[in-house]
Order: structure tokens, then C-alpha cells, then sequence
């Protein structure tokens, strides 16, 4: 038996291949072709897809790898009357079934809580003891999954299941039982989850400080540490009650002329280091770099009806860039420019500027917005005093609070999200925008210094 992880860093997700006697089973796939190179690479034939639950962070690959492999797509039928329901052809699990592949099988354990459908699978070989639980986003490493991405009409009723699920449902399971999560640190879909991508089930009620609290201050523990909700999480979900088309069949990426980028309504997203972005880009354009967490922020701050021109250093950057877009089901890319900026410039178009603030001009910028785009749980380790919190996913709903006529200085934790912010500020017409070089990072040197 062999199991294989496979990781997104940008999304900080974990999805699962597991093999037995040559046949496979993938658990949470993505949206690309991963697993199928993997298994053909192997000599593995792919029999079946699970799911753990309805994704909200990102457009499940499980329908399409079903249909390419003529896989059995078993998912969660505790859904039934619940506000997402999957919709695609499938076979419904319930707690206590089991899937069979090769010699092994995966016992469906019903754990709801951070969605009311929510299953886990514990892994057992032939008749011997189980030996792993893949947990989805029940259970992280030091953590477990958020209860309200269903509204507050729901949450209060899906942290009291999170907690039945933690107190109740795994309590007969072994200590020494392998936790192999749906995310590490860095995702959404929890707080305060270790980077560390596997656990014991023994290291978890010994560490995990949610397995420690009465019901009553579990509950109330969970609630104040969800963090902020992108507003792209209900999209996905809705996407994946009916299961995401296959990346393969989307139209091929075009290479575009600067005549046709500049004559386009396309949002422009500019994958370059905010440096770079702020010498010379598009104007309008938006940084969004490749080297951040290109996904979550796409997913964000796009709407899936946005038609979308990479601007990159190179032409893999943008290929590399659309697979990151589709996996939050941004799929209207139209193409990205030929040459990147160099052929844009060398072509005589006009190019706009973002000034790069240092932490003196920051100190010195007495009458200027000093624009704070963390999250809460990064301003509570210290900011910049007078600074105004609006975190970069609220920014585009805040921009008609703000004063066009306002110096505005973008700070986050290093860099990328405050030049993402100025980008946005700036192709919202705002004139006098910088952000600061370095972010936090930067200002906490100097400060300490």
C-alpha cells in the first residue's frame, strides 16, 4: 500500500493518492492533471474518487478525474436538505460504508462540523488495524475546520456538530492513528493550524487545544477564531455541488500583440514582483503576483465573469498562472501578452509608475492614509500607529469610503499585498498612492533598530 501527497502552497492544500495492488483511489483532488501523470508514471489505474466535502477554497477536480478514468465518484450523502447538495452523478456515501481498493478499504466516518456533510476516511489494510484518517477539513494539525461558512443562520449549529465530532465520533479511534489533513498553514478554511502536514490522532488529543474544552467554550473558542471569509468561498461551493469542467478542455491560452491588449476590456493582472511592477507596468493593471498566494487572491478579488490578460516575465509564469486561476474557477483568460513588459515599452505604449515608499518617507508622510491591509490576526501583533485597517480582500468594497484627494501609503506583512492594493487603488483613478517597501518587516527593522 502507498500513500502519495499532493500539495498547492498557495492554497496551502493536501490531496491524496492511494494505491493497493495497482489500483487507486484519490481523495480531494484539484482541478488539474496531476494524478493522472502520477498514476500512468506508476503504473497505477485510477478506480475511485472521494471527496471529504463540498469545497469552499477551491474548484474540485473530483467530477472530471471521475469521467477521464471511469473512476466511481463516491461523496457524502449527508447532504440531503442541506443548502449545497451535490448535484453530478455519484454514488452517496454514509457513515460506516466502505470503499474497497485493492486489498484495502476506507471506512466513511461521518464528521460534521465545518460543513454539515463533512466525512472523514479511515484507512485500514485488509482486516488488520486502521493505520491513517484522512480528515479533510475536519481535523488540521493543531487546529480544526471553521463552522460558519455557511452564515450565521448555520454556524452555531455546525460548531456544536464540530464538537460532538471531536468529543464523540473519533473518540474510539487508536492513538496512534496518522492525521493526514486537507490543509497546513495558510488556508482560509481554519486558525491556527500547523505548517507540520501530518499528525497522530494520540498527538492531537494531547496538543490540540480544541480537544480540551467543554462544549460551551469550544464553541465559543471556534467562533472568535475563524478568520476573515474570502467572498469567493459560497461561488466555489455552488461550483462544486455541480462539479468544475475539466481544466484540459478549457481554450487554449493566447499569445497576444500590445494592439490587442491595449484595445481589450480584459482585467490586466500583472504577475511580477511588486518591484518590478512598480518601475513600469500597464496602466490599470493589477499586481497580483505569481510568487504570492496567486489563487486565494485571484479568487477574492475577481469575479468569475472577469475576462483576464496575464502580464509575466515569461510564458510559463502565465501558464503557471492560469492553472492557479482555474483552481479557484477563474477560467476567462483571454490570453497574455507576448514579450511581457519589455515588448509593451519597446512598442512606445504609455507605462504607469507605483512609487515604492521607504520606512523615512512613511514616517515623514504626516498628512498621508496610512492603509493597513492585514488581517486581525496580524495587526494584533502591532502596526503602525494611526494606521487605518482595511484588509486587502474588503478593499475593493471600501474604495468609495476613502478620500481620492488623500496621500494613501499600502502597508502588509512584506510587500505583496500592499502593492496589490495600490494597484487596485490606482485603476480605481486614485492618483497619490505608494506603498511601503518592504512591509512590516521592514518598518519593525527600522524601528528596532
Amino acid at each position: 500500500m502507498t500513500i502519495e501527497r499532493f500539495e498547492v502552497p498557495g492554497l496551502a492544500q493536501f490531496s491524496y493518492m492511494v494505491e493497493d495492488g495497482g489500483e487507486a483511489v484519490v481523495i480531494d483532488p484539484m482541478r488539474d492533471a496531476r494524478y493522472l501523470d502520477a498514476a500512468a508514471a506508476k503504473g497505477w489505474k485510477i478506480t475511485h474518487v472521494v471527496e471529504t466535502h463540498i469545497h469552499a477554497d477551491y474548484a474540485s477536480g473530483a467530477k472530471a478525474l471521475a469521467e477521464h478514468t471511469g473512476a466511481e465518484l463516491a461523496v457524502s450523502a449527508h447532504d440531503a436538505g442541506e443548502r449545497f447538495q451535490y448535484r453530478m452523478p455519484h454514488r452517496g456515501l454514509r457513515d460506516g460504508d466502505v470503499v474497497r481498493v485493492g486489498k484495502m478499504q476506507l471506512k466513511v466516518l461521518y464528521t460534521p462540523g465545518h460543513t454539515p456533510e463533512h466525512l472523514s476516511f479511515v484507512l485500514q489494510q485488509g482486516s488488520g488495524e486502521p493505520t491513517a484518517i484522512f480528515t479533510g477539513d475536519f481535523l488540521f494539525v493543531g487546529s480544526l475546520g471553521r463552522p460558519d461558512l455557511l452564515g450565521e443562520a448555520e454556524t452555531a449549529r455546525l460548531a456544536a456538530e464540530l464538537y460532538h465530532s471531536v468529543s464523540e465520533r473519533i473518540a474510539a479511534l487508536p492513538d496512534a492513528l496518522q492525521v493526514l489533513p486537507g490543509h497546513s498553514a495558510g488556508s482560509l478554511c481554519g486558525a491556527g493550524m500547523s505548517d507540520r502536514p501530518e499528525s497522530t490522532l494520540g498527538e492531537e488529543r494531547a496538543t490540540n487545544p480544541y480537544f480540551s474544552y467543554g462544549e460551551q467554550e469550544f464553541v465559543q473558542k471556534i467562533l472568535d477564531a475563524s478568520p476573515e471569509m474570502p467572498s469567493y468561498y459560497p461561488l466555489m461551493k455552488e461550483l462544486n455541488s455541480d462539479g468544475a469542467v475539466a481544466f484540459e478542455s478549457l481554450p487554449e491560452m493566447k499569445a497576444l500583440v500590445g494592439g490587442e491588449v491595449s484595445g481589450s476590456s480584459a482585467t490586466i493582472i500583472d504577475l511580477r514582483k511588486p518591484e518590478a511592477f512598480g518601475e513600469a507596468h500597464i496602466p490599470g493593471a493589477l499586481n497580483l503576483g505569481l510568487a504570492g498566494n496567486l489563487s486565494m487572491w485571484a479568487g477574492w478579488l475577481l469575479s468569475p465573469e472577469t475576462d483576464v490578460i496575464f502580464v509575466g516575465e515569461t510564458e510559463e509564469d502565465c501558464r503557471e498562472a492560469r492553472t492557479a486561476l482555474a483552481r479557484v474557477g477563474l477560467d476567462r483568460v483571454a490570453g497574455y501578452l507576448r514579450g511581457g513588459m519589455a515588448a509593451w515599452i519597446a512598442s512606445g505604449r504609455s507605462v504607469a509608475r507605483t512609487r515604492q515608499a521607504s520606512v523615512a518617507d512613511v514616517e515623514q508622510a504626516k498628512d498621508a492614509l496610512i492603509l493597513d491591509v492585514r488581517n486581525a490576526a496580524e495587526r494584533a501583533h502591532g502596526g503602525i500607529k494611526g494606521a487605518r485597517a482595511i484588509p486587502l480582500g474588503e478593499l475593493p468594497a471600501a474604495l468609495p469610503e476613502l478620500n481620492r484627494g488623500q496621500e494613501i501609503v499600502a502597508v502588509c506583512g512584506s510587500g505583496y499585498r500592499s502593492s496589490a492594493a495600490a494597484s487596485l487603488l490606482q485603476r480605481a483613478g486614485f492618483e497619490q498612492v505608494s506603498h511601503l517597501g518592504g512591509g512590516m518587516a521592514a518598518w519593525e527593522s527600522r524601528i528596532q533598530g
